[in-house]
C-alpha cells in the first residue's frame, strides 16, 4: 500500500480507510489477529480485510456494513490524528497550483505538523521529486517520520527536526517552491531564497493575521521577489431550497377592467407596457394548495 501508487488488494501492514458515511470515517492498522470495534459490530481483519478489494463491503458482527477505502491524501486530511491545526483541501489545492507543482519538483516545506500538506505534496511531485519538510518539534518529527514510513512515500521526502529560522531547509539553489507555515515566516524568507533555484522559484506563506502577512511581504521585497499577492480562501456552501408560495386569486373583475381598460386600436394605449397598469389589492384564496410560483413585471 502506498498513499501515491494505488493498491486492489488490503494487506497486512496496511492503512485503510474504514467508511462509515460521509461524516463518519476513520483509519485503521490492518494486522493479522487484528479487531477494529463500529457501531455496526466487530471487524476481524483475517478474514474480513486481508486478500480482500480496496473498495469492498464488509459486514460488521452485528450486520451492519461498512467499506474499506483505499487511502488518499483527501482521505488522509479528514481522518488523521492531529498533532497541530491542519490545513484542509481547499487551502491545499490553491497552494499547489499557486506554487505551480508537477510530477518531478524539488519542494521545501516548514512546519511538517500533521502532515496534511506533506501527504498532498508528496503525490503531486511523485515519483521523481522529493520533498525536504522541517519540523522544530522532535516528537512531531519522529512521529512524521513513522508515518511517511507506513504509507510507503518515505523514499520521496526527507524529515529534518531543526529550526528553519535559523537553520534553514538544510538544502541549497536546489528548490522549485518552498512552503512555509509558522509563526514567524519572515524569519526564515533569508533561508528560502538559498533552497530555491536560481531564476523562476516560487514562495508561499500561510498565516492567519494580516499582521503576519505584512510583515512577511516586507521581508519578500528586501530580499528581492516580485509579483508579491495575497489571497484569502473562502469556501461558501449554497444551500439549495425550494420556496412554496400561495397561488394569488386574481378574480373575475380584475380580468374584466384589464380588458376594458386597454385598447389595442387606440393609439394612446400603445406603447410601453407599462403604461396601463393599474393600483389595486391582490387577494389569496383559502385552501388553495401550495405551488412553485414565480413573479415579474414588464
Amino acid at each position: 500500500m502506498s498513499f501515491v501508487e494505488y493498491g486492489d488488494t488490503i494487506k497486512d501492514g496496511d492503512t485503510a480507510i474504514v467508511f462509515l458515511g460521509h461524516e463518519s470515517m476513520f483509519p485503521v492498522k490492518v494486522q493479522h489477529g487484528g479487531v477494529t470495534q463500529t457501531k455496526y459490530g466487530v471487524i476481524r481483519h483475517s478474514t474480513d480485510l486481508i486478500g480482500k478489494k480496496y473498495g469492498s463491503k464488509v459486514t460488521c458482527s452485528k450486520g451492519g456494513w461498512v467499506f474499506i477505502l483505499h487511502p488518499t491524501p483527501e482521505l488522509w486530511t479528514v481522518n488523521l490524528p492531529h498533532r497541530t491545526q491542519i490545513l484542509y483541501s481547499t487551502d491545499i489545492s490553491v497552494i499547489t497550483m499557486m506554487l505551480e507543482l508537477k510530477p518531478g519538483s524539488i519542494v521545501c516545506e516548514s512546519g511538517t505538523g500533521s502532515g496534511s500538506l506533506s501527504h498532498a505534496l508528496i503525490r503531486t511531485v511523485a515519483p521523481t521529486g522529493h520533498l525536504y519538510t522541517v519540523e522544530f518539534h522532535q516528537q512531531r518529527a519522529e512521529k512524521a517520520k513513522e508515518e511517511f514510513r507506513e504509507h510507503g512515500v518515505e523514499h520521496l521526502v526527507t524529515v529534518t527536526n531543526q529550526d528553519v529560522c535559523k537553520n534553514g531547509f538544510g538544502v541549497s539553489g536546489i528548490a522549485d517552491a518552498v512552503f512555509l507555515d509558522i509563526p514567524s515566516p519572515w524569519e526564515a524568507i533569508g533561508h528560502a531564497k538559498s533552497a530555491l533555484k536560481a531564476e523562476g522559484g516560487r514562495i508561499c506563506s500561510f498565516s492567519p493575521c494580516i499582521e503576519q502577512v505584512q510583515r512577511t511581504c516586507l521581508a519578500m521585497e528586501e530580499y528581492g521577489f516580485t509579483e508579491i499577492n495575497t489571497l484569502e480562501i473562502l469556501l461558501r456552501v449554497y444551500n439549495v431550497r425550494t420556496i412554496s408560495l400561495q397561488i394569488p386569486d386574481l378574480g373575475k373583475a380584475a380580468e374584466d377592467n384589464s380588458s376594458a381598460g386597454f385598447d389595442s386600436s387606440n393609439p394612446s394605449n400603445q406603447g410601453s407596457p407599462g403604461t396601463n397598469l393599474q393600483q389595486g389589492t391582490v387577494q389569496f384564496k383559502s385552501g388553495v394548495p401550495l405551488k412553485e410560483m414565480v413573479l415579474w413585471a414588464t
